[in-house]
């Protein structure tokens, strides 16, 4: 088919480089002459389009509009990580909320903006709707995201250098704040069910103890482990954890099954550890300041690549 109008969302959480994959698919494009719009907030835009009034959920994506923003953290066609991807909310005959399947009306819509192929930024979730989209006849491309680094079949995901970079910095100051009051430093960061940054960063950070989704934790052996720490004279413990770490019981932080967000794997250690140690315990959990902010040299590289 002949391409002359294509469309770029960004779907899921937001990852450092997002914006550089933007710039570079849109110069790109334009350089072949075709046309590039934004979805506004993955494919929000394009199936309630009336909520955004007279701007329209679409964003005529020109040179200049992309020319500086490859250094910006964030997206400028937004994001969204809610429910699901093309899907929407109903109310069945007893009143109940519903799911109701959108493709046909997205299809309906990617028709009627004369968009012929589409370029899918996102991690598990938003590939998997791209997929989608792609056995329905659509031409789409599939840019990896996510700084979890968990997408199955790639080698590497863009945001996730930038994350793990963050962490390590944080991680380096806490020792300080640790020897000083001879303290135990738990520091929660991100990952959902994969370990990779706490793997990556607490080892780069000389974490003394890292507990990560893919080895379940005895919580009995972290306080050997800060014990023995104590008999060679360190008076200091660094703990990273991964948000879904577990313990050999397979206990998990509860807020998943109840909002499907994961969150407070580090207290539960703190927790666990308060009745097995004397020493002081702080949390720090770093959170959403590991999506956030100006992308490495290395993820801004990989998304301009991925882009073009």
């Amino acid at each position: 088919m002949s391409i002359k109008r294509i469309a770029i969302c960004t779907g899921g959480g937001d990852a450092p480089g997002l914006n550089a994959v933007i710039r570079s698919a849109v110069v790109a494009a334009l350089n072949r002459g075709w046309e590039c719009v934004g979805i506004r907030d993955g494919y929000t835009g394009l199936l309630n389009p009336e909520q955004y009034g007279e701007r329209g959920g679409l964003i005529e994506l020109t040179r200049s509009m992309v020319e500086n923003i490859t250094h910006l953290g964030g997206t400028i066609l937004g994001t969204s990580n809610r429910g699901r991807p093309f899907q929407d909310t109903a109310l069945d005959e007893q009143g109940n909320e519903v799911w109701v399947d959108c493709t046909d009306k997205l299809l309906a819509a990617f028709k009627r903006e004369r968009i012929d192929a589409l370029i899918a930024i996102g991690g598990d979730g938003s590939m998997s709707a791209a997929y989608t989209l792609h056995q329905r006849g659509l031409p789409v491309v599939g840019v990896p995201k996510t700084i979890d680094n968990d997408l199955d079949g790639t080698v590497i995901t863009f945001g996730f250098d930038t994350a793990v970079s963050f962490a390590t910095e944080c991680i380096d100051r806490l020792h300080a704040t640790a020897d000083a009051h001879s303290r135990i430093m738990i520091i929660e960061v991100m990952g959902r069910f994969a370990g990779w940054i706490a793997l990556n960063a607490g080892i780069s950070g000389a974490a003394d103890i890292i507990l990560i989704p893919e080895i379940r934790y005895d919580i009995a052996k972290v306080a050997a482990k800060i014990e023995e720490l104590q008999a060679q004279g360190v008076s200091s413990a660094i703990v990273v954890v991964a948000e879904g770490a577990r313990t050999k019981s397979g206990s998990q932080d509860f807020t998943w099954a109840q909002t499907g967000r994961l969150g407070g794997a580090g207290y539960q250690v703190a927790e666990q550890l308060a009745g097995l140690t004397e020493q002081e315990i702080r949390v720090t959990v770093l959170g959403h300041l590991l999506r956030g902010g100006t992308p490495t040299t290395f993820d801004r590289l990989i998304s301009l690549r991925f882009g073009a």
